[in-house]
């Protein structure tokens, strides 16, 4: 009985994360700062509040446990999750929400396609047939059928570019061992913050802003809430859970997005793009089933 109450308790803070992660595209949209100054931010933030968390639980930076080699890897993922969030950031700016979060979940689906490559992995016919389904409803999303907009067309493909990034982390956290969750996400984030810093200088964008009151509370909200406690919640959740469960219920996120985007912001989905979202999200759930 305490097992299966532990058990839907965190099954509980999971759902809490992944509708989180779900509205920070709406929050986006009512922050005027350039992708990479909020990159850096979120990095920043993110990375303070886990060193606050792991210090109220009593727990220390077990950097012992990390290595060399692991903290290379760490590093390099890290810079790429940075570029990743200036990617969608940028994508949120020139098409929907909804759109934008599709093609970044277009993540396992590359996965799929890089695994025989990158690690050997041999690809099932059950994995073919997903990835075909979810190209034809990222087509569908898309508008390319219909003659999408050059800003929409230009918004999928930095959806789609922030995919390939993502993809590429999600591979080489496969060859880091043996690091504990937050700590490995600590370094990630920092990292992501330090990648930004010539990025920005390049932009000239590595100077103070000054927000309107609800730009700094979204602002706030997408360091603290967005990345800071949602990822708190988010691995303090998977370690009583069973990783299909995990895998299964990150897709809250993007029909949280969708649901948002509709609602809130009310951006219109056409029906193409409708039957679209059903083939992405069902081929990447019927793929971890």
């Amino acid at each position: 009985m305490k097992r299966e109450s532990g058990q839907a308790k965190s099954l509980t803070l999971l759902t809490l994360s992944m509708i989180i992660f779900g509205t920070i595209g709406i929050c986006r949209r009512y922050i005027p700062l350039p992708s990479d100054a909020l990159a850096f931010s979120r990095g920043i933030l993110g990375g303070v509040f886990l060193l606050l968390v792991l210090k109220t639980r009593g727990q220390r930076f077990r950097r012992e446990q990390i290595g060399r080699k692991n903290f290379l890897l760490l590093v390099v993922t890290g810079a790429l999750i940075g570029l990743n969030w200036i990617l969608l950031f940028e994508a949120y700016n020139y098409t929907t929400v909804a759109v934008a979060t599709l093609c970044y979940y277009m993540q396992p689906v590359i996965v799929m396609l890089l695994s025989p490559i990158v690690l050997k992995e041999r690809m099932t016919g059950k994995q073919m047939f997903c990835v075909i389904v979810a190209v034809i409803g990222m087509v569908l999303v898309s508008g390319v059928i219909g003659g999408g907009a050059p800003g929409n067309l230009k918004g999928v493909a930095l959806g789609l570019g922030a995919a390939v990034l993502y993809a590429s982390v999600v591979l080489l956290n496969k060859l880091i061992i043996g690091v504990p969750a937050f700590e490995k996400t600590i370094i990630q984030l920092f990292s992501a913050a330090v990648m930004m810093v010539p990025y920005m200088a390049a932009a000239g964008n590595l100077h103070a802003y000054e927000l309107p009151a609800i730009g700094a509370v979204l602002f706030l909200t997408v360091g603290i809430v967005h990345t800071g406690i949602a990822y708190a919640l988010y691995f303090g959740s998977i370690e009583r859970l069973p990783a299909r469960t995990c895998a299964l219920m990150s897709y809250i996120d993007p029909v949280t997005a969708v649901v948002l985007s509709a609602v809130l912001l009310h951006e219109p989905m056409g029906t193409a793009g409708m039957i679209g979202t059903i083939m992405i999200i069902g081929s990447a759930i019927y793929s971890e089933m």
